[in-house]
């Protein structure tokens, strides 16, 4: 099996219940990109140790690698792994997709972007769990969901908050393509100078 030689490329996921990951599996496909289908589930199944393990044996990058908190508002393994992963020296963070939650009690993570169920890029403002863009006029662009708060410990370039994946009222329905979340993993991509569909050969 050939293994990586150079940084393993990653796109973190704040979200790995069974229809985000049937979403990011099928981006994954689509985009020409790599899936850890394994971190997937709700919570997250396997450990930070683990996950690098596997990041280390695909074929080509950039990997999209899902983590998940179960709606807790302390650290849980989601953010324990995540942690790991985008703190270990052998992996390169080129950004998060922040998914919002109703999760209470937290802290949130200031985004670069969101991008409402409507498909539009919003700045200085954030997005709720259906990707409607929250109230108020100094809201800024705090994403609040169970699994990002670790994101403020982490060194992440390039952060883009979205709603629920594949939900949003249907809007990112995977029948529909899952524009949203689609979107989201594409400005990371052209933020870090990535052409879709390329892989990247040793």
């Amino acid at each position: 099996m050939k293994i990586l030689s150079k940084k393993i490329r990653v796109i973190l996921v704040t979200d790995g219940d069974r229809v985000a990951q049937h979403v990011v599996e099928e981006m994954a496909t689509s985009l020409g990109l790599r899936c850890i289908s394994a971190s997937a589930g709700n919570p997250t199944p396997i450990s930070g140790q683990e996950i690098v393990t596997l990041l280390k044996q695909v074929h080509h990058d950039p990997v999209l690698v899902m983590f998940d908190d179960k709606g807790s508002r302390h650290k849980g393994s989601g953010e324990v792994a995540m942690e790991y992963v985008a703190s270990h020296p052998d992996i390169e963070v080129l950004g998060a997709v922040a998914v919002a939650s109703n999760t209470t009690g937290i802290a949130g993570i200031a985004t670069d972007e969101c991008i409402t169920s409507g498909g539009d890029i919003v700045n200085n403002r954030s997005v709720d769990k259906n990707g409607a863009i929250k109230g108020g006029h100094h809201n800024k662009s705090i994403i609040t969901g169970d699994t990002v708060d670790v994101l403020n410990d982490v060194d992440i370039p390039f952060i883009v908050g979205i709603g629920d994946i594949g939900k949003m009222d249907r809007a990112d329905d995977i029948s529909r393509g899952a524009p949203i979340t689609r979107k989201a993993i594409e400005e990371i991509l052209k933020r870090s100078g990535i052409e879709y569909g390329r892989t990247r050969e040793n």
